[in-house]
């Protein structure tokens, strides 16, 4: 039964009534989510917290009735350049759907390139073990089908996949009740057959990369939710020198807080700590250039170079960047764990582990040949001195923006 009390009648219970507020806000979006997914507040709670007297439970059945019938299976599409919003909103459904350990046996993920409808399907009606809801994760599927690009030949072979890949739209409304299925993804366009038949069934996001004032804000909230405060001048300059990487962001922005110590971060701090990083300068600018933005990545060749990089060292680090996408993109399709990708890898931080996916799915492996190649060319062009190490660099920068374009 729902209670008979307004939200409101709760402020008392709060320091402020702006903060009454942002928690009933968010407790109304998560009610909003649970009445969705059919799940009962009273299993969210401890045993005390589910007596009649209890402020908590009386908050919750306030805003949403105890339990509700769940009207339709889940389906949720992420898609977007913003590959870090889209893992963090896969990371809050996840928590949604209870305790993220006892969620992860009943959990399968699938390289949607190399995914079969069977396949998919058995995952989906397979019964969760020791939770109530099987969590079924593909990657790539979307962009498996993307409609060719002009002068590109007729693939029979794919058209036929394609077909048979579109009678997912019959399946979804008959999966189990307990089966929750995301697909992840990169790119894909509003011309994509599979996408068009699936996204009126699906709770669908679209995280596009963040730029100027919208990447601005985002650093402004980020540093807000870690208890920081930043300039609006240091926060131009870092979103200058990032990027919309939000994975490199989100490292800068907690080491940037770190050495602020409590105090607002300026902009010296930002010229301090983030023009020093060569790594993650090297993991942005490798970033550009798989995007085919050539300005961005010339302009972080050039701050690299100003900041006592040696060419030889760029290169290197180059091709280490482009050898890390190859292997990624080999892990993945193998379907291990973080942990045994980043040992493979030789990678010490989920955030490189997940920069390198990131970059794998949108390099294809014949351009990370290609690529290497032309690393090839400029080092040897700098040490016969048919070229100098800059011209060499920008040109490499040119010829590997424009064979993206």
């Amino acid at each position: 039964m729902a209670s008979n009390r307004s939200p409101k009648d709760w402020y008392p219970l709060f320091p402020n009534t702006v903060l009454a507020e942002g928690i009933l806000d968010r407790l109304v979006n998560k009610a909003h989510h649970m009445v969705l997914t059919g799940r009962s507040y009273r299993t969210q709670l401890k045993p005390e917290q589910t007596e009649p007297g209890c402020h908590l439970w009386g908050l919750y059945a306030t805003i949403v009735p105890v339990s509700a019938k769940r009207e339709a299976p889940l389906l949720y599409i992420f898609y977007g350049d913003d590959d870090f919003s889209s893992h963090q909103a896969l990371v809050d459904l996840k928590r949604d759907f209870g305790d993220e350990e006892v969620l992860e046996v009943s959990t399968s993920r699938f390289d949607g390139q190399q995914l079969d409808p069977g396949q998919l399907k058995a995952a989906c009606n397979t019964v969760p073990f020791l939770s109530p809801s099987r969590l079924v994760i593909v990657e790539g599927l979307l962009s498996r089908f993307e409609p060719r690009r002009r002068g590109e030949a007729t693939d029979t072979r794919r058209d036929k996949t394609l077909e048979a890949w579109l009678s997912l739209a019959e399946y979804v409304p008959t999966m189990p009740p307990s089966t929750v299925l995301v697909l992840t993804d990169i790119e894909v366009t509003r011309r994509n057959r599979l996408f068009l038949q699936l996204a009126p069934l699906a709770t669908v996001q679209h995280f596009p990369r963040l730029k100027g004032k919208e990447l601005q804000r985002w650093i402004q909230a980020r540093v807000t939710r870690q208890g920081g405060s930043i300039t609006p001048r240091a926060q131009r300059l870092l979103a200058e020198l990032v990027g919309g990487d939000l994975w490199t962001m989100a490292v800068e922005i907690e080491k940037l807080l770190v050495y602020a110590g409590g105090r607002p971060v300026d902009e010296a701090d930002v010229r301090q700590l983030v023009s020093q990083s060569k790594e993650a300068s090297i993991f942005v600018m490798v970033d550009a250039l798989v995007q085919g933005e050539m300005a961005v990545a010339a302009r972080l060749l050039h701050q690299l170079l100003t900041e006592g990089a040696s060419v030889s060292y760029i290169i290197t680090m180059v091709a280490r960047q482009l050898r890390l996408m190859l292997l990624a993109a080999e892990l993945r399709s193998l379907h291990l764990p973080g942990e045994e990708m980043r040992r493979r890898l030789g990678v010490t931080s989920d955030f490189f582990l997940q920069q390198a996916l990131s970059q794998a799915g949108r390099y294809p492996r014949e351009r990370i040949g290609r690529s290497y190649r032309q690393l090839l060319e400029a080092d040897v062009s700098i040490k016969t001195g048919r070229l100098a190490p800059e011209q060499a660099l920008d040109l490499l920068v040119v010829e590997l923006c424009h064979r993206v374009s």
